[in-house]
């Protein structure tokens, strides 16, 4: 299992390394993995810091994603009337370019991390709820005439049928939106770069040190793969069934 994403990663940095050798690329255009690697060195507890400030909005803004996107899903769900009273207003809202509302942000909440998180919260909000969704309205009719004949209540219905059905595809939600919380947090970062990730990649590009930039771009992508084998990790434990189903 971890083999061969191991090999891939080794095979892509290979690949980058290769490619800056072979043409002759300056470090100020595209550093070499070693450059990176120098660069994270000296500055490796600054990173590592601002590093810490992007986890903490993430998983804040996430988690507020993720519980407000289950309620509401849950709520689109058990009303058709909600559903097309609302659903409507949500896919509007999703459409509207993030990078806009960035600035706006900081303009309604401060220079703290309030912009930061509710962009995260933003950002990964919809995946989860139409994930969800999708999984609450394709419960079999079997399953749905059970528990009629079981005479369940429609709270024990939501919990004992629905929910566990559609746990499987709430994952997938919750896997889109926390590697989408990344995004959410770099741009908010970069509309205010006092502090994170974003902030890092913005203030090093503007003195033109690339390596500090990569040196960020590459703990970002690694935050974003734990993150998501966290998830993925959380899914495969509470869920051993679902695998089988699939197949």
């Amino acid at each position: 299992m971890i083999l061969l994403p191991l090999i891939g990663a080794v095979a892509a940095v290979a690949l980058w390394w290769g490619v800056t050798r072979l043409f002759h690329i300056r470090t100020f255009f595209l550093p070499a993995p070693p450059d990176v690697v120098n660069a994270f060195g000296n500055q490796r507890s600054y990173l590592l810091q601002e590093s810490w400030q992007t986890i903490k909005e993430m998983l804040l803004g996430f988690l507020i994603a993720a519980v407000g996107g289950l309620v509401i899903a849950i709520a689109l769900a058990a009303s058709r009337t909600i559903e097309r009273l609302t659903l409507p207003l949500f896919v509007a809202l999703n459409a509207i370019p993030k990078v806009a509302v960035a600035p706006l942000l900081v303009v309604w909440l401060g220079f703290g991390s309030e912009p930061k998180i509710v962009m995260v919260a933003l950002i990964s909000f919809f995946p989860i709820v139409v994930s969800t969704m999708a999984g609450l309205t394709s419960t079999p009719t079997d399953l749905r005439e059970l528990s009629r004949s079981l005479s369940a209540s429609w709270g024990q219905t939501y919990l004992k049928f629905r929910l566990p059905w559609a746990l499987p595809q709430i994952f997938t939600g919750l896997k889109v939106g926390i590697t989408l919380a990344v995004i959410g947090a770099v741009v908010s970062e970069i509309a205010s770069p006092q502090h994170g990730l974003g902030a890092v990649i913005l203030l090093s590009g503007q003195n033109l040190d690339t390596p500090l930039a990569f040196a960020a771009i590459t703990l970002l992508a690694l935050i974003s793969v734990a993150l998501f084998y966290l998830v993925v990790g959380v899914e495969r434990l509470l869920l051993p069934w679902a695998k089988e189903i699939a197949q």
